[in-house]
């Protein structure tokens, strides 16, 4: 279920911006505890893309190596020509940051799943913040059921100081009645997202990981192939729900405006068998 108040893992994890100074040094203990074992192996790949994500690649990271799990879990970051200090911070961190030259979320994605070692990959954004239990809310699924091909969850917005939660929580829950409408007239991966779902890893490569045809959404499109394939079915976990940043809006420009330009951009979609566009 939703909450319109901010979570205090949410609230805990942007108070850590305040201490990026030590911050860097503090994740990578964190993350020698989740990793387990670095010479074993892993359970769990979480693929983060960044391009120029110095102002929050501390939060995700921090948020990622919070997590409780009994599994061995490992983070990839695909640094895709930032220009600034993302870099950095993430080997700062003790976490692999492998560089992708080709500009693109697809070739960035399809990197860090050739350099995955984990059974399982989770796909995460640099810009969202990730609950402490998260892995096992994701992976369990897939460990537990093989007919599971992909699971997906939600994501809720973290407000600007200057616009209420209250917006974003309408907002979202128009949202989740018109997700639930495409899902039924089109196709239930249209509603699978980068920021939130996994697959096993071997199945990805199976079907060549991200690549899609022109005008469709890499995350859908690997979860189609995936589903079509025969690997298992889609699977929505309705409690997992990261929080990630509004800029994928612009509530700047007004609430309604928002809302409008949402439905008119509904009703224009092609079919899901032309397209998955997220």
């Amino acid at each position: 279920m939703r909450s319109i108040s901010i979570p205090s893992f949410v609230l805990e994890t942007l108070d850590f911006r305040m201490k990026e100074n030590q911050g860097t040094e503090y994740i990578n203990q964190s993350y020698q505890k989740l990793l387990k074992d670095n010479e074993g192996p892993i359970d769990v790949t979480i693929i983060i893309p960044a391009y120029n994500e110095e102002k929050n690649i501390l939060e995700v990271l921090y948020s990622l190596t919070q997590n409780q799990t009994s599994k061995s879990v490992e983070i990839i970051v695909i640094d895709n020509n930032s220009s600034d200090n993302t870099n950095a911070l993430v080997k700062a961190s003790g976490i692999r940051c492998i560089p992708e030259k080709i500009q693109s979320i697809t070739a960035a994605r399809n990197a860090g799943l050739a350099n995955a070692r984990g059974t399982y990959v989770l796909n995460a954004d640099a810009d969202s913040i990730y609950p402490p239990d998260w892995v096992e809310q994701m992976v369990n699924p897939l460990m537990n059921h093989k007919g599971i091909a992909v699971v997906y969850g939600r994501y809720s917005f973290i407000p600007k100081p200057n616009i209420s939660r209250n917006s974003y929580f309408l907002y979202e829950s128009i949202s989740d009645v018109k997700k639930w409408v495409e899902g039924i007239l089109k196709d239930e991966a249209v509603n699978v997202f980068g920021c939130n779902s996994g697959y096993r890893r071997e199945e990805g490569i199976a079907v060549e990981g991200y690549n899609h045809p022109p005008g469709t959404n890499e995350d859908g499109w690997l979860a189609l192939k995936l589903r079509d394939q025969n690997f298992g079915k889609l699977h929505f976990v309705s409690h997992s729900i990261v929080w990630t940043s509004d800029r994928r809006l612009n509530f700047d420009e007004g609430f309604m405006k928002v809302i409008i330009t949402r439905i008119k951009k509904f009703f224009s979609r092609k079919p899901v068998q032309q397209r998955i566009d997220l």
